[in-house]
């Protein structure tokens, strides 16, 4: 699909905002559940939502600083470091800063790395028989989420009011992006969930009038609490930011130098597994926009924003960042890479923190509304990694294999547990398609050893190049 704006393109600001608003909704709902997660097997209110948005905002201006606005990606929460911020939590504040630390220095170095030996090595590694099933994969393994809010069975139990409301969510956006105007296609989620929302809230009075909990399908209690008492904080609150835990706490919890290895063994191999899904998410991304973000702006850059972004937005939020497919969904469908959207986007996310009744206003959104409009959005996922796999010839049975090993051990759900660290399905999958690719290829693919001596030696002369353009800087 042709984009309607590309890169450089930057919308009128009227509709700017408009469309920047629709990028916040597609990754709020997201960008909020992990404090919540987080504190719920805490036991306490460690991370805070409004704080986790802030940190949101601020990573993704990180990461469009790094990658000089030439890559639309919307940085948020990451629900792969739930498991390590849970652990971290008994280290305070300053642990679970420390920790995006880690994660983030694990970033920084691969993409030092990478700059001296090149990517070429990831089009060799991860080819479209690898990577095209891998993001269908991603899309996919969300599909449960999806249908967990949609039919209700995440609030405690199915519900036909939940689907209906979801579906209608769901049909809105698909008829404003299919059969809409201009401006409808370009909101579509605005759309789907505000009709979703006018559903919902006419079924739950409807359910408080006649007292049938079944129908009540918006619990509006955390804007009526938050307007109980008509104060300043009513309006605007400063976010409880990880920085001021840490400057409350100071070390306390740390624990010394024991402390800071236990840490760094939650973080530092997680950190290492969400590598595989960046560059998915990138490949991915770089088809919708037929531009190769591994090769411009650069995997080198792209990582240096997401690491130097989550330890940006951990110091506010405590969440480690990472890229989004719904961000990604969200520009597929809307077909508007602007990165100017993404940056308004971003300063939204910051500025609407402290707004006190936006932040509780999300929270009443149903989640059966945002499960309607991630079936499009989990599902363009999906087919735009189906479509890479159309570039692969599935009547070669060494490509079958390949990608069979992916999807059935990825929906399958197949990890891998080390102590205390996790590979997620979708990494294990990734790291077995590699290894069933290595296995059938043929050795007439495998690259020659001159083919990989010239690639050594241009790296080299690149090398030396620039040490002279540097010296003759200085």
């Amino acid at each position: 699909m042709k984009l309607i704006y590309d890169l450089e393109d930057k919308p009128k600001l009227k509709s700017n905002l408009v469309f920047a608003f629709q990028q916040l909704l597609s990754i709020i709902a997201a960008t909020l559940l992990v404090p919540i997660l987080v504190n719920a097997a805490a036991g306490e209110e460690v991370l805070n939502q409004a704080a986790a948005l802030f940190g949101a905002g601020a990573g993704t201006l990180t990461y469009i600083a790094f990658t000089r606005k030439k890559s639309p990606v919307y940085l948020g929460s990451s629900f792969a470091f739930i498991s390590p911020l849970i652990g971290a939590c008994a280290f305070g504040y300053f642990g679970i800063f420390l920790g995006a630390v880690f994660a983030g220095l694990v970033y920084v170095i691969i993409a030092t790395v990478i700059k001296f030996v090149g990517t070429k090595w990831v089009d060799k590694l991860l080819p479209p028989v690898i990577i095209g099933p891998t993001v269908a994969l991603i899309g996919l393994s969300l599909c449960g989420s999806a249908i967990a809010n949609v039919n209700g069975s995440n609030a405690g139990g199915y519900n036909l009011i939940h689907i209906l409301c979801g579906l209608i969510a769901f049909g809105a956006t698909v008829l404003a992006s299919v059969k809409g105007g201009m401006t409808a296609k370009l909101i579509p989620f605005i759309i789907g969930v505000g009709t979703g929302y006018v559903a919902a809230a006419l079924f739950t009075i409807i359910g408080n009038l006649t007292q049938t909990a079944y129908l009540q399908v918006i619990d509006f209690s955390p804007l009526v609490n938050n307007f109980k008492e008509i104060t300043l904080d009513s309006f605007i609150r400063v976010p409880d930011f990880l920085a001021i835990g840490m400057w409350k706490e100071g070390l306390s919890k740390l624990n010394g130098w024991q402390g800071v290895s236990q840490i760094a063994l939650l973080f530092a191999p997680v950190a290492f597994v969400v590598l595989a899904e960046h560059i998915a998410d990138h490949k991915n991304l770089s088809s919708v926009i037929e531009r190769d973000l591994i090769k411009e702006p650069g995997l080198t850059r792209t990582l240096l924003g997401d690491g130097v972004g989550s330890i940006v937005g951990s110091f506010f939020g405590g969440c480690p960042n990472t890229t989004y497919g719904e961000s990604v969904g969200c520009v597929a469908i809307t077909r508007n890479a602007s990165v100017s959207t993404i940056i308004i986007a971003a300063i939204y996310s910051m500025v609407l923190s402290f707004f006190t009744p936006f932040v509780e206003f999300v929270n009443t959104i149903p989640a059966c509304v945002i499960g309607g409009i991630c079936i499009a959005l989990y599902g363009f996922i999906a087919v735009s990694g189906l479509k890479m796999v159309q570039k692969v010839d599935l009547n070669e049975s060494k490509n079958l294999f390949v990608v069979s090993s992916i999807l059935v051990t990825g929906i399958g759900g197949l990890t891998l547990n080390f102590g205390a660290v996790q590979i997620t399905s979708i990494a294990t999958a990734l790291i077995i398609g590699i290894l069933t690719n290595l296995i059938v290829k043929d050795k007439a693919e495998a690259p020659a050893v001159e083919e990989v001596a010239e690639e050594v030696v241009e790296t080299v002369e690149e090398v030396i190049e620039e040490v002279e353009e540097t010296t003759e800087e200085a």
